[in-house]
């Protein structure tokens, strides 16, 4: 039985596989310290237990939670994608300023929002090209990843080694002894 724990501040879940996702982990967590050391938003790599992330909240995914960002409430409710970063940055000392404008309704529209939203969901799809292979696929940028690997082997960058066997080098293939059957040359006819 998964036991729900109590939390005062909103706890900020991220990818620490993808590369993009740990950088903006990092940020959020350095921008919510205080000078008086205190922090306003918790920061917390999702890693691979899927019972520890329930505890949090049952209705927590595993695999949500690598897909989208999420910002768990103290209240228990979940803000998804650009909300939770709208959430994130209300939280920030350093970026409440203007996160407020995320709020804004014009017409019964919140027009930031959806600006936040929009940009989210092109960062969630982009985050592949720049090396995360945690946060899925991009199928409508795999060729340009493609591009970006092929540019980062030219400009030293080491490409990835294949999990393939059959791609093994050439030393390993020449230090096993492989007996070769050899068949006689066929006899030529003298004229």
């Amino acid at each position: 039985m998964t036991t729900i724990q109590k939390q005062t501040k909103p706890i900020l879940l991220f990818n620490d596989e993808c590369a993009v996702c740990r950088h903006i982990g990092h940020w959020v967590q350095k921008s919510a310290r205080s000078k008086s050391g205190e922090t306003s938003i918790l920061v917390q790599p999702i890693g691979d237990d899927p019972e520890r992330l329930r505890s949090l909240n049952p209705d927590l995914d595993i695999w949500d939670a690598y897909e989208t960002i999420h910002v768990l409430m103290p209240d228990g409710s979940m803000k998804l994608g650009g909300g939770a970063v709208a959430e994130t940055l209300r939280n920030l000392p350093n970026t409440r300023w203007f996160a407020w404008t995320f709020a804004t309704s014009i017409f019964g529209f919140r027009p930031f929002q959806i600006m936040l939203n929009v940009a989210y969901a092109i960062l969630a799809d982009v985050r592949p090209l720049f090396g995360c292979e945690s946060c899925g696929k991009s199928k409508v940028f795999k060729p340009i990843q493609r591009v970006f690997k092929w540019a980062k082997t030219l400009f030293g960058g080491r490409p990835n080694p294949s999990p393939t066997p059959h791609f093994s080098s050439l030393s390993a293939v020449r230090r096993r002894p492989v007996a070769v059957p050899v068949e006689p040359f066929p006899q030529s006819r003298a004229s």
